[in-house]
Protein backbone atom coordinates (compact mmCIF):
# COMPACT_ATOMS: atom_id res chain seq x y z
CA UNK A 1 0.00 0.00 0.00
CA UNK A 2 1.10 3.64 -0.45
CA UNK A 3 3.36 4.78 2.37
CA UNK A 4 1.85 8.41 1.92
CA UNK A 5 -1.29 7.00 2.87
CA UNK A 6 -0.61 4.29 5.46
CA UNK A 7 0.74 6.32 8.31
CA UNK A 8 -2.82 8.44 8.68
CA UNK A 9 -4.67 5.31 8.84
CA UNK A 10 -3.01 4.18 11.30
CA UNK A 11 -3.16 6.97 13.61
CA UNK A 12 -7.15 7.11 12.67
CA UNK A 13 -7.04 3.41 13.90
CA UNK A 14 -5.14 3.79 16.89
CA UNK A 15 -7.49 7.21 17.76
CA UNK A 16 -10.63 5.17 17.73
CA UNK A 17 -9.13 2.44 20.13
CA UNK A 18 -7.81 5.04 22.43
CA UNK A 19 -11.27 7.31 22.16
CA UNK A 20 -14.04 5.04 21.43
CA UNK A 21 -12.46 1.44 22.78
CA UNK A 22 -14.29 -0.38 19.61
CA UNK A 23 -14.31 -4.30 19.37
CA UNK A 24 -11.43 -5.63 17.97
CA UNK A 25 -13.36 -7.19 14.92
CA UNK A 26 -15.04 -3.38 14.34
CA UNK A 27 -11.27 -2.52 14.15
CA UNK A 28 -10.25 -4.83 11.75
CA UNK A 29 -13.23 -4.44 9.96
CA UNK A 30 -12.08 -0.37 9.33
CA UNK A 31 -8.79 -1.63 8.88
CA UNK A 32 -9.89 -3.67 6.07
CA UNK A 33 -12.27 -1.06 4.51
CA UNK A 34 -10.23 1.96 4.19
CA UNK A 35 -7.27 -0.21 3.23
CA UNK A 36 -9.10 -1.40 0.52
CA UNK A 37 -9.75 2.38 -0.54
CA UNK A 38 -6.24 3.41 -0.06
CA UNK A 39 -5.55 0.74 -2.28
CA UNK A 40 -8.45 1.33 -4.95
CA UNK A 41 -6.85 5.37 -4.88
CA UNK A 42 -3.74 4.31 -5.15
CA UNK A 43 -5.19 2.44 -8.82
CA UNK A 44 -6.29 5.69 -9.78
CA UNK A 45 -3.28 7.48 -9.07
CA UNK A 46 -4.47 8.94 -6.26
CA UNK A 47 -1.27 9.49 -3.90
CA UNK A 48 -2.17 11.32 -1.02
CA UNK A 49 -5.59 11.59 1.28
CA UNK A 50 -5.75 14.99 0.37
CA UNK A 51 -5.68 14.74 -3.75
CA UNK A 52 -8.98 12.33 -3.28
CA UNK A 53 -11.93 13.88 -4.47
CA UNK A 54 -15.67 13.25 -4.33
CA UNK A 55 -15.06 11.52 -7.99
CA UNK A 56 -13.31 8.66 -6.27
CA UNK A 57 -15.35 8.16 -3.50
CA UNK A 58 -18.24 7.71 -5.98
CA UNK A 59 -16.04 5.21 -7.81
CA UNK A 60 -14.92 3.22 -5.06
CA UNK A 61 -18.28 2.93 -3.74
CA UNK A 62 -19.65 1.74 -7.68
CA UNK A 63 -16.86 -0.65 -7.70
CA UNK A 64 -17.79 -1.79 -4.18
CA UNK A 65 -20.93 -2.78 -5.58
CA UNK A 66 -19.58 -4.34 -8.90
CA UNK A 67 -17.60 -6.63 -6.99
CA UNK A 68 -20.57 -7.92 -5.18
CA UNK A 69 -20.54 -6.90 -1.88
CA UNK A 70 -23.40 -6.93 0.40
CA UNK A 71 -25.75 -3.98 1.43
CA UNK A 72 -24.47 -4.44 4.70
CA UNK A 73 -20.66 -4.36 4.03
CA UNK A 74 -21.18 -1.49 1.82
CA UNK A 75 -23.04 0.15 4.95
CA UNK A 76 -19.98 -0.46 7.05
CA UNK A 77 -17.55 0.28 4.66
CA UNK A 78 -19.23 4.35 4.33
CA UNK A 79 -19.30 4.63 8.07
CA UNK A 80 -15.42 3.19 8.02
CA UNK A 81 -14.94 6.05 5.10
CA UNK A 82 -16.87 8.73 6.98
CA UNK A 83 -15.51 8.52 9.72
CA UNK A 84 -12.06 8.38 8.75
CA UNK A 85 -12.45 11.71 6.84
CA UNK A 86 -13.86 13.66 9.32
CA UNK A 87 -10.59 12.78 11.22
CA UNK A 88 -8.51 13.62 8.42
CA UNK A 89 -10.72 16.95 8.45
CA UNK A 90 -10.60 17.31 12.32
CA UNK A 91 -6.14 16.98 12.07
CA UNK A 92 -6.47 19.21 9.36
CA UNK A 93 -5.09 16.95 6.98
CA UNK A 94 -6.88 17.45 4.09
CA UNK A 95 -7.84 21.35 3.46
CA UNK A 96 -11.53 19.86 2.46
CA UNK A 97 -13.96 16.92 3.20
CA UNK A 98 -14.57 15.49 -0.35
CA UNK A 99 -17.05 13.43 1.10
CA UNK A 100 -20.30 13.64 -1.28
CA UNK A 101 -22.96 14.79 0.86
CA UNK A 102 -24.96 11.39 -0.23
CA UNK A 103 -22.35 9.34 1.81
CA UNK A 104 -22.51 12.17 4.89
CA UNK A 105 -25.82 12.12 5.31
CA UNK A 106 -27.16 9.19 7.50
CA UNK A 107 -29.84 6.93 6.40
CA UNK A 108 -32.40 6.19 8.03
CA UNK A 109 -32.35 3.13 10.30
CA UNK A 110 -34.33 0.26 10.05
CA UNK A 111 -36.36 -1.06 12.64
CA UNK A 112 -35.20 -3.65 14.39
CA UNK A 113 -37.11 -7.14 14.56
CA UNK A 114 -38.82 -7.86 17.64
CA UNK A 115 -40.79 -11.27 19.04
CA UNK A 116 -44.35 -10.69 21.14
CA UNK A 117 -44.30 -11.99 24.61
CA UNK A 118 -46.49 -15.00 23.35
CA UNK A 119 -44.13 -15.63 20.66
CA UNK A 120 -41.29 -15.19 23.33
CA UNK A 121 -43.42 -17.49 25.30
CA UNK A 122 -43.95 -20.43 22.52
CA UNK A 123 -39.73 -20.59 21.52
CA UNK A 124 -38.66 -20.90 25.42
CA UNK A 125 -41.46 -23.77 25.51
CA UNK A 126 -39.61 -25.56 22.57
CA UNK A 127 -36.47 -26.88 24.60
CA UNK A 128 -36.77 -30.03 26.08
CA UNK A 129 -35.48 -29.63 29.92
CA UNK A 130 -35.91 -33.65 30.79
CA UNK A 131 -32.82 -33.48 28.55
CA UNK A 132 -29.33 -32.77 29.63
CA UNK A 133 -28.97 -30.02 26.01
CA UNK A 134 -32.30 -29.21 25.85
CA UNK A 135 -32.44 -27.45 29.84
CA UNK A 136 -29.25 -25.95 28.09
CA UNK A 137 -30.54 -24.40 25.11
CA UNK A 138 -33.54 -23.56 27.85
CA UNK A 139 -31.89 -21.36 30.33
CA UNK A 140 -29.77 -19.51 27.51
CA UNK A 141 -32.65 -18.37 25.93
CA UNK A 142 -34.53 -17.50 29.10
CA UNK A 143 -30.99 -15.38 30.10
CA UNK A 144 -31.11 -13.93 26.83
CA UNK A 145 -33.96 -12.46 27.21
CA UNK A 146 -33.90 -11.87 30.72
CA UNK A 147 -31.02 -9.62 29.93
CA UNK A 148 -30.22 -8.83 26.46
CA UNK A 149 -27.10 -9.71 26.19
CA UNK A 150 -25.39 -9.89 22.76
CA UNK A 151 -24.59 -13.45 21.87
CA UNK A 152 -21.23 -13.03 22.13
CA UNK A 153 -21.96 -12.15 25.58
CA UNK A 154 -23.34 -15.03 26.72
CA UNK A 155 -21.33 -17.78 24.85
CA UNK A 156 -18.21 -16.20 26.60
CA UNK A 157 -20.30 -16.24 29.92
CA UNK A 158 -17.60 -18.14 33.04
CA UNK A 159 -19.22 -18.94 36.33
CA UNK A 160 -17.58 -16.27 37.80
CA UNK A 161 -19.55 -13.59 35.94
CA UNK A 162 -22.76 -14.88 37.34
CA UNK A 163 -24.30 -14.21 40.79
CA UNK A 164 -27.34 -16.08 41.45
CA UNK A 165 -27.32 -14.48 44.70
CA UNK A 166 -27.88 -11.17 43.30
CA UNK A 167 -29.50 -12.27 40.51
CA UNK A 168 -27.41 -10.33 38.01
CA UNK A 169 -24.12 -10.93 35.69
CA UNK A 170 -21.21 -9.47 34.88
CA UNK A 171 -20.63 -9.11 31.43
CA UNK A 172 -17.55 -7.64 29.42
CA UNK A 173 -19.37 -6.25 26.30
CA UNK A 174 -17.93 -3.90 23.37
CA UNK A 175 -14.18 -1.98 24.19
CA UNK A 176 -13.90 -4.52 27.01
CA UNK A 177 -16.50 -2.38 28.91
CA UNK A 178 -17.61 -4.48 31.98
CA UNK A 179 -21.10 -3.39 33.01
CA UNK A 180 -23.82 -5.35 35.66
CA UNK A 181 -27.01 -6.43 34.27
CA UNK A 182 -29.56 -7.87 36.70
CA UNK A 183 -32.52 -10.70 35.61
CA UNK A 184 -35.38 -11.50 36.80
CA UNK A 185 -36.84 -15.31 38.95
CA UNK A 186 -37.59 -17.54 35.54
CA UNK A 187 -34.18 -17.13 34.42
CA UNK A 188 -32.52 -17.83 37.92
CA UNK A 189 -34.52 -20.62 37.96
CA UNK A 190 -33.72 -22.32 34.83
CA UNK A 191 -30.15 -21.23 34.95
CA UNK A 192 -29.99 -22.60 38.03
CA UNK A 193 -31.28 -26.38 37.14
CA UNK A 194 -29.21 -26.65 34.24
CA UNK A 195 -26.01 -25.69 36.59
CA UNK A 196 -27.20 -28.85 39.10
CA UNK A 197 -28.75 -31.03 36.96
CA UNK A 198 -27.06 -30.49 33.14
CA UNK A 199 -23.60 -28.59 33.26
CA UNK A 200 -21.91 -31.65 35.71
CA UNK A 201 -23.22 -34.01 32.81
CA UNK A 202 -21.97 -32.06 29.62
CA UNK A 203 -18.84 -31.25 32.04
CA UNK A 204 -18.08 -34.46 31.92
CA UNK A 205 -15.72 -34.23 34.64
CA UNK A 206 -13.60 -32.21 32.53
CA UNK A 207 -12.79 -28.48 33.89
CA UNK A 208 -13.81 -25.24 31.88
CA UNK A 209 -14.76 -21.84 33.06
CA UNK A 210 -17.47 -21.26 30.85
CA UNK A 211 -21.25 -21.25 31.86
CA UNK A 212 -22.81 -23.06 28.58
CA UNK A 213 -21.26 -26.33 27.13
CA UNK A 214 -21.43 -28.93 24.15
CA UNK A 215 -21.46 -32.66 24.66
CA UNK A 216 -17.91 -32.67 24.70
CA UNK A 217 -17.53 -29.68 27.24
CA UNK A 218 -16.62 -26.73 25.23
CA UNK A 219 -17.82 -23.52 25.38
CA UNK A 220 -21.04 -23.22 23.16
CA UNK A 221 -19.97 -21.41 19.64
CA UNK A 222 -21.92 -17.84 18.61
CA UNK A 223 -22.87 -20.13 15.14
CA UNK A 224 -23.95 -22.80 17.19
CA UNK A 225 -26.31 -20.93 18.71
CA UNK A 226 -27.87 -19.01 15.63
CA UNK A 227 -28.68 -22.31 14.27
CA UNK A 228 -30.18 -23.91 17.28
CA UNK A 229 -32.56 -20.63 18.20
CA UNK A 230 -33.03 -20.22 14.70
CA UNK A 231 -34.45 -24.20 14.65
CA UNK A 232 -36.66 -23.58 18.04
CA UNK A 233 -38.12 -20.41 16.32
CA UNK A 234 -39.06 -23.06 13.61
CA UNK A 235 -40.51 -25.36 15.41
CA UNK A 236 -42.56 -22.59 17.47
CA UNK A 237 -43.95 -21.85 13.90
CA UNK A 238 -42.81 -18.31 14.07
CA UNK A 239 -41.84 -17.54 10.58
CA UNK A 240 -40.16 -14.14 10.91
CA UNK A 241 -36.46 -14.20 11.45
CA UNK A 242 -35.30 -14.97 14.32
CA UNK A 243 -31.59 -14.94 15.84
CA UNK A 244 -30.34 -13.88 19.18
CA UNK A 245 -30.11 -10.43 18.53
CA UNK A 246 -34.02 -10.79 18.44
CA UNK A 247 -34.05 -11.90 21.80
CA UNK A 248 -32.08 -8.52 22.88
CA UNK A 249 -34.42 -6.30 20.71
CA UNK A 250 -37.11 -7.75 22.47
CA UNK A 251 -36.01 -7.29 25.53
CA UNK A 252 -35.69 -3.62 25.11
CA UNK A 253 -38.72 -3.40 23.38
CA UNK A 254 -40.80 -5.08 26.60
CA UNK A 255 -38.69 -3.21 29.02
CA UNK A 256 -39.93 0.35 27.43
CA UNK A 257 -43.28 -0.81 26.59
CA UNK A 258 -43.49 -1.39 30.37
CA UNK A 259 -42.55 1.78 31.63
CA UNK A 260 -38.54 1.71 31.87
CA UNK A 261 -36.45 4.29 31.86
CA UNK A 262 -34.36 4.70 28.99
CA UNK A 263 -31.19 5.00 30.62
CA UNK A 264 -31.66 2.09 32.66
CA UNK A 265 -31.98 0.30 29.28
CA UNK A 266 -28.90 2.30 27.89
CA UNK A 267 -27.12 0.86 30.60
CA UNK A 268 -27.90 -2.39 30.27
CA UNK A 269 -27.70 -3.01 27.04
CA UNK A 270 -24.25 -2.06 27.03
CA UNK A 271 -24.71 0.97 24.37
CA UNK A 272 -22.47 3.82 24.86
CA UNK A 273 -24.46 6.27 23.01
CA UNK A 274 -28.17 6.88 24.25
CA UNK A 275 -29.14 7.62 20.47
CA UNK A 276 -28.60 3.85 19.85
CA UNK A 277 -31.00 3.02 22.44
CA UNK A 278 -33.69 5.38 21.21
CA UNK A 279 -34.53 3.42 18.10
CA UNK A 280 -36.12 0.84 20.81
CA UNK A 281 -38.63 4.15 21.51
CA UNK A 282 -39.49 4.15 17.90
CA UNK A 283 -40.62 0.35 18.02
CA UNK A 284 -42.70 1.16 20.61
CA UNK A 285 -44.29 4.15 18.60
CA UNK A 286 -45.05 1.68 16.24
CA UNK A 287 -47.38 -0.49 18.17
CA UNK A 288 -49.31 2.46 19.53
CA UNK A 289 -49.83 3.66 15.62
CA UNK A 290 -51.25 0.19 15.10
CA UNK A 291 -53.32 -0.14 17.85
CA UNK A 292 -54.50 3.50 17.39
CA UNK A 293 -55.01 2.20 13.41
CA UNK A 294 -56.85 -1.14 15.03
CA UNK A 295 -59.07 0.95 17.61
CA UNK A 296 -59.86 4.25 17.09
CA UNK A 297 -63.65 4.37 15.34
CA UNK A 298 -62.53 6.70 12.59
CA UNK A 299 -59.76 4.23 11.67
CA UNK A 300 -62.22 1.47 11.55
CA UNK A 301 -64.35 3.52 9.32
CA UNK A 302 -67.58 3.20 11.91
CA UNK A 303 -67.71 7.16 12.05
CA UNK A 304 -67.92 9.45 9.13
Amino acid sequence: MNDSLSPHLDSFLNALTVEKGLARNTLEAYSRDLNRLATFLKSRRVRTWKESQAVHLRGYLSWLKGRGLAARSIARNVVALRQFYRFLEKEELIVENPVPDFILQRSARKLPHTLGREEVQSLLNQPDPRTSLGLRDRAMIELLYGTGVRVSEIVSLQTHQMNLEGDYVTVRGKGAKVRLVPFGKWARETVLRYLKEARPKLAGGRASPFIFLTRSGKALTRQAFWKLIRRYALAAGIEKRVTPHTMRHSFATHLLEGGADLRAVQSMLGHADISTTQIYTHVDSARLKQVHRKFHPRERGSEK
